[in-house]
């Protein structure tokens, strides 16, 4: 769990809550080019959508409030040896706008693993979360240090086969969860190619 007197804030305060939060995000290929997220609290309100495109070369997912406004973008670096993203603010690729860096841990890997390096500390003391994945399904852990700060479930369906695909997250208090959201899509992404 996130420690109490610490937000993990990388996204905006917006985004972190003082309760544990449940998500549900649903998955949906619209056509042969686009994919579309879709993020629900337990109620049902509408709280995040991701869009774009699923046959371009450079990948890249917006991820927009309920109105529609660009929260972050995460592209996809075209030729990288551990299948490195990157999360900027808004729908920029401006260097001010960097806020971390997403990338296999191991870029010859069975299970799928993420170490995420934020932009204040890129790549000098090893990474700041590390995403822990399972062998046998989509499901895994986000860490900070020993403390497990988010945990996604995949939900296998008939509808997994026709491109209907839904995830729980279960989001500790004081962590953003506009960037585990990021951290699900990414992992999604990059285990399917």
């Amino acid at each position: 769990m996130a420690s109490d007197e610490q937000m993990i804030k990388i996204v905006g305060d917006q985004f972190c809550v003082p309760y544990t939060m449940q998500l549900v995000v649903k998955r949906k290929v619209e056509s042969f080019s686009n994919v579309h997220y879709d993020v629900f609290d337990t109620t049902g309100n509408s709280l995040l959508q991701v869009d774009g495109g699923v046959w371009n070369s450079k990948k890249k997912r917006v991820i927009k409030d309920p109105a529609g406004f660009p929260v972050i973008t995460l592209r996809k670096k075209a030729l990288s040896w551990k299948k490195q993203w990157q999360i900027y603010q808004g729908e920029s690729s401006e260097k001010n706008h960097f806020l971390c860096s997403v990338q296999r841990s191991n870029a010859l890997q069975m299970k799928n693993n993420l170490d995420v390096y934020l932009a204040s500390s890129y790549m000098e003391d090893g990474p700041d979360f590390h995403v822990t994945g399972s062998f046998t399904s989509m499901s895994f852990k986000v860490w900070k240090g020993n403390s497990v700060i988010a945990e996604v479930m995949h939900n296998f369906t008939w509808g997994t086969c026709m491109g209907k695909e839904s995830f729980k997250l279960k989001v500790y208090p004081e962590v953003d969860y506009a960037f585990i959201l990021a951290l699900t899509v990414i992992m999604h992404e990059t285990d399917k190619v």
